[in-house]
């Protein structure tokens, strides 16, 4: 079994694309303009046949704002790879979904969470948001009030505008892990004996 190191180093050299392993993680980075390439490649050569995921990051501050990340998995080969590549706002990628149908949904929701386009998609259109919605929610410039969602209205019996608010304030995140209990006694755990 190759190690990623070594896996890494064969697809760069095949794809010509840039490899390196970091926290156990092999991240290929390609040019957008060659994401069908390489996705094919991987998918015929390398066997990586499945599709786990899309998805786009925002980096607001730099010249070419957006990565779209792809993360495939080769069930034969017990192997992960992420490919990532860089798309500034306006530009577009080419759609993947000849070469792993399943990314039809994860293109469309790429495109209505950050307006990444795909071009020769066949349905690109947004999937999570509210007809008519303005905006891209997962854009780190999106304003967090200000904003209206369409929904029904069950005493009104009709359908009603209101403005949408994302109370962030309240969130509270202690990132503890629940597999290694509560540092304090939860209710009822005070009658367990230690």
């Amino acid at each position: 079994m190759d190690t990623l190191e070594q896996l890494g180093q064969t697809i760069a050299g095949a794809l010509k694309v840039d490899a390196q392993v970091a926290t156990g993680e092999l991240t290929l980075n390609a040019q957008a303009s060659d994401i069908v390439r390489v996705l094919t490649a991987l998918r015929d050569q390398f066997e990586f046949r499945t599709l786990v995921d899309i998805c786009g990051v925002d980096w607001p501050e730099r010249a070419k704002r957006f990565d779209v990340v792809y993360h495939l998995l080769s069930l034969t080969k017990n192997h992960r790879v992420r490919v990532k590549v860089q798309v500034g706002e306006g530009e577009s990628v080419a759609s993947s979904v000849g070469v792993y149908p399943a990314s039809n949904w994860f293109e469309r929701e790429t495109f209505d969470m950050f307006g990444i386009p795909f071009t020769d998609h066949p349905d690109l259109r947004r999937i999570l948001t509210d007809y008519g919605f303005e905006g891209y929610p997962l854009r780190k410039d999106f304003p967090l009030t200000g904003y209206v969602e369409l929904r029904y209205d069950d005493e009104q019996k009709r359908v009603v505008y209101q403005p949408v608010k994302l109370v962030q304030e309240f969130r509270d995140f202690d990132f503890m892990s629940p597999w290694e209990g509560a540092p304090h006694i939860l209710p009822g755990d005070e009658k367990a004996k230690p």
